[in-house]
């Protein structure tokens, strides 16, 4: 339980770090008393476990895949962080002494009997029926262990034990990035004892609408594409015309942009089914437009006139007068920021994983470089622990200013060049811009028609 007595409390200030916003939408569903069995879909391998752990208070038992506990050390981790193994014939094909199935199943049941336990004293236990994490938009086809494990713990207490399952939907806006956002949409609970019947009278059937019915309150809460090719253009439009399309004149929440997602992917289905040359030319244009940007070091915001940075004195004096606390925050928080990054995209091409090893190594780098930093300003400059103590608060301060800074700096620098581009160059990327919203304008007014 090292996890929850020591480590939870880091691993929640690390996530309040690394997200800008972790949105729950009816978090109070999260915190129904057990026994409670929660599932997910599996879209960022570590991090999806611990952005549902930290939003309840009682310990979770998770089920994770055997290959994790290989590794001594991550073992370790992953036992004293109350995981289970679950043992998937793919893990261990090829493999010199790989188990036999009976072998597997035995072990697989020996894990399902600690499920039982473990709800049967009235704890939380999360699966991910997904058994396998990929990050992309989509949910793939579920397994059936989840109702099964659900059912069969009802069924040991003539479902009586008041056994509830919560699906929670979790969408990351750009997973493996620092500072994104990330979104767990809850749905109501679902009473296991409801399939006492049905089970009765056929487990494997009842396990089976238990899965589907899984499946549907997922896939009503999360974003979902087609394919790759229709995601890349929603995800285009989102991310260069979010503001200019969402239906909420001030979004202020996460699922804002959730309902955009979801509306932009059904929209890009309907036109490729009833008007395909329309969406060719959207993307045409789109495409073009993008291309033109990235050539010339700029994005839309800077050429986006009615989203001026402010102009007054006092704006420009705080870009004056806050450089030297750019440059401070900069040089005592460079290394153990490039750090993770440079690990994580090292370690793996999997983009699944990037935000975990970030995570996990950014844990690591943040508070020895901060330790390392007092040690020196201690010992050669201050000699005196209160004025040590107050240099080691200014140090995480300076580090999100110094963000804050460089994007401001960044977006006013761009602006500059707009303004340095040759007039002929500014009129083709301004009449390209125009001709990308004038697509998407009509595009809307002829998707609401027909919504």
């Amino acid at each position: 339980m090292l996890f929850y007595t020591v480590m939870k409390p880091v691993v929640r200030l690390g996530l309040r770090i690394f997200f800008r916003r972790l949105e729950v939408r009816h978090r109070e569903r999260l915190r129904v008393p057990g026994p409670l069995m929660l599932c997910s879909n599996h879209p960022n391998t570590l991090m999806d476990p611990l952005v549902t752990a930290v939003q309840r208070h009682q310990p979770i038992a998770f089920l994770a895949k055997s290959t994790f506990f290989k590794n001594p050390i991550l073992g370790a981790i992953m036992r004293s962080g109350n995981c289970i193994p679950i043992y998937r014939r793919q893990d261990v094909e090829g493999s010199a002494n790989a188990p036999t199935p009976a072998q597997l199943a035995a072990s697989n049941e020996a894990s399902f009997g600690r499920c039982y336990d473990y709800l049967e004293r009235g704890g939380t236990v999360m699966i991910f029926p997904e058994g396998t994490s990929v990050s992309e938009r989509r949910l793939r086809p579920l397994k059936t262990g989840a109702a099964r494990i659900a059912l069969g713990t009802e069924a040991r207490h003539d479902f009586k034990l008041g056994l509830q399952l919560v699906c929670v939907g979790t969408n990351y806006f750009d997973p493996s990035h620092f500072r994104s956002d990330v979104l767990l949409n809850v749905a109501p609970p679902i009473e296991v004892a409801a399939y006492a019947e049905r089970y009765r009278q056929d487990p494997d059937a009842a396990a089976d609408e238990l899965t589907e019915e899984i499946r549907k309150r997922l896939t009503r809460r999360l974003v979902i594409s087609r394919d790759a090719e229709d995601d890349q253009l929603a995800q285009q439009v989102e991310r260069t015309f979010g503001d200019h399309l969402n239906p909420n004149d001030d979004p202020t929440t996460l699922y804002d942009n959730f309902e955009l997602s979801r509306t932009l992917l059904d929209a890009v289905a309907w036109f490729e089914q009833h008007d395909p040359g329309r969406l060719a030319a959207l993307r045409e244009a789109l495409g073009t437009y993008l291309a033109d940007l990235e050539n010339n070091k700029l994005d839309d915001d800077a050429l986006d006139q009615s989203q001026r940075p402010g102009t007054r004195l006092a704006d420009y004096l705080n870009l004056v007068l806050g450089f030297p606390v750019w440059l401070y925050g900069l040089l005592t928080n460079y290394l153990p920021y490039k750090l993770p990054a440079e690990v994580a995209h090292r370690a793996t091409k999997e983009t699944e994983f990037i935000a975990a090893i970030m995570l996990g190594v950014g844990m690591v780098t943040f508070p020895l470089a901060y330790a390392l930093e007092a040690a020196a300003v201690q010992h050669w400059l201050t000699h005196d622990w209160r004025l040590t103590l107050l240099f080691v608060i200014s140090l995480p301060l300076a580090g999100f200013y110094a963000l804050g800074y460089w994007q401001t700096l960044s977006a006013r620098l761009k602006r500059l060049r707009v303004r340095r581009l040759p007039g002929s160059t500014l009129a083709a990327l301004q009449a390209r811009r125009a001709t990308v919203l004038r697509l998407l304008d009509e595009a809307r007014a002829a998707y609401r028609r027909v919504g």
